[in-house]
């Protein structure tokens, strides 16, 4: 565990051993921030032991250029090569959004577990973002007669990379979402549910094709507003809490609650798929919730392989773990 005030660099500490994992931060969308002002670059070097040995990981992270990462001193030049190696969770006070953010949140949310559980699929959401992006250039670009030349090959690898973003999200929330289930109502008592609501749903006819019919049904609004309004960037997650939206009516203890099991749950399904616990790194997670709930977190956290969790006061300790104590930005070990 790793205590000490607010501001006093507990959560830098866990974002660079999860960067270390995965490649990307848990708080930001691009590496620019992570590099201190006027400094070229950050350094980040240490060692994961997991069921297929130990791995010394070091990364060079550029203000310009690419970055370089060495497993073992040779050179990675894919994130998912090393996501195949090292699997990590992390759960951190802007997860949540998550629960009760726009749909962008839980999307993210969504391409995050496809990337950590299948790290092959880890492109297939960025595929279809740049599709998207130059289909809505098309049809803002349109002068308004006729029907934007080229549309039709856009809509074919729209319907190519959605129909793919859309079966594998499909997949993931199957993955995760009775998971995080159980662990909800271990830590309330209470149910939870998590449904995939699609743009676009196969109805017998396959996915492609449903694809395309909801592109034919829609092709005059979209010329009228001269945007995509078909496809998986309009997807969203369902999260209910005891019946009820958990983004409309959970308190703000169940929303947090929500937003940890599913990252938990995000976790036991690695457990399914890489036959062994990922690494979970905890921010804060017991501040959200009432002294019963802290209890129950407390008490399905072990067993899991190993968990950091960071922590602004020392009665959130768990007995029996490991310490560290940060003072001014260094790590002190009790």
């Amino acid at each position: 565990m790793v205590a000490g005030p607010n501001a006093e660099g507990k959560t830098n500490l866990l974002e660079a051993m999860f960067y270390l994992c995965a490649l990307a931060s848990p708080r930001v969308s691009s590496d620019q921030p992570l590099v201190r002002r006027g400094a070229h670059s950050a350094y980040l070097r240490g060692e994961v032991e997991g069921s297929g040995g130990r791995f010394l990981i070091e990364v060079e992270i550029r203000s310009g250029g690419q970055n370089r990462v060495q497993v073992n001193r040779s050179t990675v030049r894919r994130r998912r090569d090393l996501r195949r190696t090292v699997r990590a969770v992390f759960c951190g006070p802007d997860d949540l959004a998550v629960v009760e953010g726009d749909p962008s949140e839980r999307r993210r949310f969504l391409d995050e577990c496809v990337a950590a559980l299948w790290p092959s699929k880890d492109g297939v959401s960025g595929a279809y973002e740049r599709v998207l992006r130059q289909r809505n250039r098309l049809l803002k670009d349109w002068g308004g007669e006729g029907e934007p030349p080229g549309l039709q090959t856009w809509d074919e690898q729209l319907v190519r990379h959605g129909a793919e973003l859309t079966a594998v999200r499909s997949r993931a929330v199957l993955a995760i979402g009775e998971r995080a289930g159980e662990e909800f109502r271990a830590l309330s008592g209470q149910a939870m549910t998590v449904e995939y609501q699609p743009s676009v749903e196969a109805r017998g006819e396959g996915l492609d094709r449903a694809f395309q019919l909801g592109l034919a049904q829609r092709r005059g609004e979209e010329l009228a507003r001269r945007v995509t309004l078909v496809g998986p960037h309009r997807d969203d997650v369902g999260l209910m809490v005891q019946g009820l939206a958990a983004r409309s009516f959970a308190s703000h203890g169940e929303a947090w609650g929500a937003a940890v099991c599913l990252r938990l749950g995000l976790g036991e399904a690695l457990v399914s798929e890489a036959g062994e616990p990922p690494i979970t790194f905890l921010d804060d997670p017991f501040s959200g919730l009432d002294p019963d709930r802290r209890r129950s977190l407390a008490q399905v956290l072990p067993g899991r392989g190993q968990v950091l969790v960071a922590v602004p006061e020392d009665h959130h300790l768990l007995p029996g773990a490991t310490v560290w104590h940060l003072q001014a930005g260094r790590v002190v070990r009790e």
